[in-house]
């Protein structure tokens, strides 16, 4: 690990401060994700601006929705009770997300920014990543690649987003608020990130030096039910192979709405847009859950090492469907 300035500002405006004016600063939270890079070598900030005292810890009420400091703790978040009672699919992702030590550490502004998990990226010896090195290829198209994504990806890259809890707030139409230089704005999460297969170098919509201070979490509906599905090699902590986040509304025996987010097969959490048309206003039953599983990974871009997702990200999103829904396989 390289040599590094250390700043702790007390306050946002300091933070944004110590940050604008220099290309190599980053900033430092939980670090969860961030001090493993720099210790690989991988990432080498000249400074890190340490956000942790600052005021953005919390679990506030708004309307019909939940503001959530992006420094509050995936534990805090998981164990607050309108999360336990109205918002199930984000506490099961949360729980099934890390160790619960990484849990106590690790923040929620933090979770929807960790980088990659690809093996290629997180080893310098490894040349080929347009990730790290814009142009320079992509070693996981050839080499063995069974934690990659198969959606928004293709050739340039197959880095795979791994948050769990990401999956569950892009299906609930979560919004990130930002600060920065310019000010601030708000963007929702399903235009948050940027497809790997696209520009693997950019990883989401956030400028220089701009700084997640809050995530925006709509209420589900008292009727609607939810959860999370996570299909991984061992029932101990590990990244997902797939896993499903669905909330379906279900009255007089059709569902009236339908939100699913994909997790383990995207290089960002991915929003199953066509599964959901093809549920709404249909009574639901396995037909209709595996028709809304082939909507789910059309235009999947798989290798060798990669194709058996496409089979196992069906069969999980079609148990999820059933389990939420209470309707015999």
């Amino acid at each position: 690990m390289r040599t590094f300035e250390y700043v702790r500002p007390l306050d946002v405006p300091d933070a944004l401060a110590a940050h604008a004016g220099d290309t190599a600063t980053a900033y430092l939270a939980g670090g969860t994700t961030q001090l493993d890079l720099m210790k690989d070598g991988v990432l080498e900030p000249a400074r890190l601006v340490d956000i942790t005292r600052l005021p953005m810890r919390g679990i506030f009420t708004e309307g019909t929705a939940l503001r959530v400091g992006a420094l509050t703790t995936m534990e805090e978040l998981a164990a607050d009770p309108t999360v336990e009672r109205r918002l199930p699919l984000v506490r099961e992702a949360l729980l099934l997300g890390a160790s619960v030590q990484l849990r106590n550490m690790a923040t929620i502004g933090g979770n929807l920014l960790q980088r990659t998990r690809c093996r290629y990226f997180r080893d310098p010896g490894v040349a080929a990543c347009n990730k790290r090195a814009p142009g320079s290829g992509c070693a996981a198209v050839t080499g063995p690649a069974r934690m990659h994504a198969i959606l928004g990806v293709s050739e340039r890259c197959i880095a795979l987003h791994a948050s769990d809890v990401a999956v569950a707030l892009v299906a609930l139409d979560a919004v990130v608020h930002v600060e920065g230089p310019e000010g601030d704005r708000s963007v929702p999460l399903t235009e948050f990130y940027v497809e790997a297969g696209t520009r693997p170098e950019v990883e989401h919509t956030l400028g220089h030096g701009e700084l997640i201070t809050a995530v925006e979490i709509p209420r589900l509906p008292e009727t609607t039910r939810s959860g999370y599905l996570k299909v991984r090699d061992r029932v101990s902590y590990e990244f997902a192979l797939t896993s499903a986040a669905v909330a379906l509304d279900i009255e007089n025996g059709m569902i009236r709405d339908a939100r699913i987010g994909l997790g383990g097969v995207g290089s960002k959490p991915w929003r199953a847009a066509a599964a959901e048309e093809v549920l709404r206003d249909a009574p639901p039953g396995p037909a209709v859950f595996r028709e809304a599983a082939e909507a789910a990974v059309t235009g999947a871009w798989t290798v060798p090492g990669t194709e058996f997702k496409v089979e196992l990200a069906k069969r999980t999103l079609v148990r999820q469907l059933t389990t939420v829904s209470e309707v015999a396989p």
